[in-house]
């Protein structure tokens, strides 16, 4: 990766696309827009200074010996697509089998943020989640769906809205047990028939 660009930098840029958009930048009503948006991108995009697998070190051994599975729905996101720059709103599903240990909840919710603020294409993002929680907590199998609107096709090009993007990546058990898979989607809402 190259050297990160300075704020000065950022927000001439900025100014150089509203200048391409038709606009003066010097405008009024423009004046603050470059650092407004540099500060939004710096939002926006902080899951690149973010290492998902630190969120899932610390788990717990003492659960009664519960091996059954930990499920966690409609985590909420906003993400960027990487071809178009525009947004990716949606929810992901995330569930895995323990192994021995588990993870507080939150730290779940804490690894799609992480990768869903970066800029993505849904697949990847699926696949990263899912990938992060079986390298790090070695569970016996994981599942991640993501359901998720792209306004990279909603606003411009097709303009088709009200459709959204399925994706699922099933690991371990998941993957090799239908009944397990099944259980995970009945749990998530997503099993046939609804």
């Amino acid at each position: 990766m190259t050297d990160k660009p300075s704020q000065a930098e950022a927000e001439a840029a900025i100014r150089v696309l509203l200048r391409w958009a038709g606009e003066d930048p010097a405008r009024e009503g423009l004046l603050d827009t470059p650092r407004r948006v540099a500060k939004a991108y710096g939002d926006w995009f902080s899951g690149y200074s973010e290492d998902p697998r630190e969120f899932l070190q610390r788990t717990f051994k003492e659960v009664a010996g519960y091996d059954e599975m930990v499920i966690l729905r409609d985590i909420s996101f906003e993400s960027h697509c990487e071809h178009h720059m525009a947004p990716i709103i949606g929810k992901a599903h995330v569930g895995y089998l323990p192994n021995g240990r588990v993870v507080g909840i939150s730290k779940l919710a804490r690894v799609v943020e992480t990768y869903a603020r970066r800029f993505q294409v849904q697949e990847k993002m699926t696949s990263q989640i899912a990938g992060c929680i079986e390298d790090v907590l070695k569970p016996l199998g994981v599942a991640v769906v993501v359901e998720a609107a792209h306004e990279c096709m909603t606003t411009r090009g097709i303009h088709k809205r009200g459709v959204s993007m399925v994706t699922s990546k099933m690991l371990g058990t998941f993957r090799e047990d239908a009944r397990t898979r099944m259980e995970f989607l009945q749990f998530i809402g997503m099993s046939q028939g609804k």
